[in-house]
């Protein structure tokens, strides 16, 4: 994979449905807390809070009225289960290494701009074994608003020191998209876990069907 023109250029990637692929056991482990609970999640509520904060996933999930302490309970409960079913084997998503590689290797500045809390980051990267590539990382706990508002890809792009026009987001969720374009930076939608036309009606400027599509020189002509 060649890297031409990424050098200078800032690319922050989403973590889940980008990086690696975890549609199923956040499915799982979503759909365990609720059972709990005795809630009937449905398949597409769940996909709908692809790419959002926990404190928003559970109260589309859940409803408005769950008290705050409860909340907290359900999302730790939810994070313990996933993590505990992707912790042998972390789905990386084909192609991943090699893109990372070449990114470095182009002079590409790179971060993770994830919803996730960072104890989910953390088992990703490291057991994973890709936490070499990225300069910096933002999860879901260092941001006030979570996707579509735009917190988390400004504060990537803070800490990267490059400004957003020059700066390249890749994302799976339409929530991801909108926050890219609100943050100022190009969007390019992988339809991992949505489909091509719900990305693109998020506002992706170009959107392919798997990671292994975006390429160094992809991002160059797409940025800046």
């Amino acid at each position: 994979m060649h890297a031409a023109g990424v050098n200078g250029l800032g690319v922050i990637f989403d973590m889940d449905g980008v990086l690696v692929l975890t549609e199923k056991a956040h499915w799982l482990a979503w759909r365990e807390a609720a059972n709990r609970r005795g809630v009937d999640l449905k398949y597409e509520t769940f996909l709908s809070c692809f790419g959002r904060v926990n404190v928003d996933c559970i109260r589309i999930m859940f409803g408005e009225t769950v008290p705050a302490e409860e909340g907290l309970r359900i999302a730790d409960d939810k994070e313990a289960a996933f993590r505990t079913i992707i912790a042998g084997n972390v789905p990386l998503a084909p192609g991943t290494r090699e893109l990372l590689a070449a990114l470095r290797a182009g002079g590409a500045r790179v971060a993770v701009g994830s919803s996730a809390p960072r104890e989910n980051v953390d088992l990703v990267l490291d057991a994973g074994g890709i936490r070499e590539y990225f300069s910096e990382v933002v999860d879901g706990g260092q941001v006030k608003r979570g996707k579509p508002e735009p917190d988390v890809f400004l504060r990537a792009g803070e800490l990267l020191r490059i400004e957003p026009r020059r700066c390249a987001v890749v994302e799976d969720a339409p929530a991801g998209i909108k926050a890219a374009r609100a943050a100022g930076m190009t969007a390019i939608g992988v339809a991992a876990t949505h489909a091509a036309e719900q990305l693109m009606g998020a506002g992706a400027h170009v959107v392919v069907p798997a990671l292994v599509d975006v390429t160094p020189e992809l991002l160059a002509h797409r940025t800046g």
